[in-house]
């Protein structure tokens, strides 16, 4: 098997690692599924999945995959709660005004904070800006 990095590997020697019964050489690619959960390995091995007989380490290789990507989602949308949680503190404001102030419901903002719910992108730059406004605001009255 190539001895280099999972990561340089072309599709083929993806395609031959996951025919085999190595299961070393199966742990190296999840590894590099882990580390980069939508990079190159990761759509090398979707791209053998779509195309591959059923062998038995498919079905296993799709649920890390899977539960990768979710985890992967899961981490992303708390790092976006942690960043709602600390524009709305550095504001100053209550949660509600907050809420209002930027055009959502405060039941869709308390979404936000929990990470239940991911704001859009331009809902994250208005929060900014509205923090960012209140915080030189705040700094202003305490000179």
């Amino acid at each position: 098997m190539d001895a280099r990095p999972v990561e340089f590997w072309p599709t083929s020697s993806i395609r031959a690692a996951l025919e085999t019964d190595d299961l070393t050489v199966w742990q190296r690619i999840v590894t590099a599924i882990k580390r980069d959960p939508y990079g190159r390995t990761a759509r090398q091995v979707e791209e053998v999945l779509d195309t591959a007989r059923p062998y038995g380490v498919s079905k296993a290789m799709a649920e890390v995959l899977q539960r990768t990507r979710a985890h992967l989602e899961e981490t992303e949308c708390a790092e976006v709660a942690r960043h709602v949680r600390l524009l709305l503190e550095r504001s100053g404001l209550a949660q509600q005004e907050f809420a209002s102030r930027i055009g959502v419901p405060n039941d869709r903002f308390a979404s936000f904070i929990s990470g239940a719910d991911s704001p859009s992108a331009s809902l994250m730059i208005r929060m900014r800006r509205l923090s960012d406004r209140f915080a030189k605001m705040h700094g202003d009255r305490s000179e």
